[in-house]
């Protein structure tokens, strides 16, 4: 089988690292949740190497996520736990830091909403949750290239597409969490940066 690549995560990986290397830098432990290629997880993981990195996704992508870590291993990597926000979900209760990127305009808007309630159920408080994507804005895209790829989204499953800034911030509100930031970052994507209070 030949390694899963994305171009995106290979253009896309040094401007998140940069927001996460400071964003989690008091943490310890990154649920990542959908790890995909395993192109984030290897690189994250090598360069903060203060951070145990555990990648998950659907159990179809674990060996594409494997032979990534297999190439370029490391201590502080862990191999993929099966996550499916379809699915109830029994993880350690001690992750202080949970990173997804690219993956709420893909599923459905109920498994949006439990990967809110996963993130609300297991991180710990003070916990750190980033996001990586596109969002629109008062229910506007942000460019062109967002429309198009929102269209492009919808003709391949009519329940994906880019969300809404405003419903995340409420699903994190209703989770227990606070927005304490949110990134511009290149190609027109976002950082949102949350914090699980009290």
């Amino acid at each position: 089988m030949t390694k899963p690549f994305s171009q995106s995560c290979e253009n896309n990986k040094q401007p998140i690292l940069k927001i996460l290397s400071h964003a989690f830098a008091k943490q310890k432990y990154v649920l990542e949740i959908g790890s995909g290629t395993g192109q984030h997880a290897v690189y994250f993981a090598k360069n903060l190497p203060f951070l145990t990195w555990q990648t998950s996704d659907l159990l179809i992508n674990h060996k594409g996520i494997n032979q990534w870590i297999d190439d370029f291993p490391a201590l502080n990597i862990k191999r993929p736990l099966s996550i499916d926000l379809a699915k109830p979900q029994s993880l350690n209760k001690n992750i202080d830091a949970m990173f997804s990127a690219n993956t709420l305009h893909i599923i459905n808007w109920s498994l949006v909403q439990n990967f809110f309630s996963l993130v609300e159920k297991f991180l710990a408080k003070n916990g750190i949750l980033c996001i990586y994507g596109p969002f629109n804005y008062k229910g506007k895209y942000t460019s062109e290239s967002n429309a198009k790829f929102d269209i492009w989204l919808k003709a391949r499953d009519e329940h994906s597409g880019i969300r809404d800034f405003e419903a995340i911030v409420q699903l994190g509100i209703k989770a227990g969490l606070t927005l304490i930031d949110d990134v511009e970052m290149p190609a027109n994507n976002r950082i949102l940066i949350f914090q699980k209070k009290d």
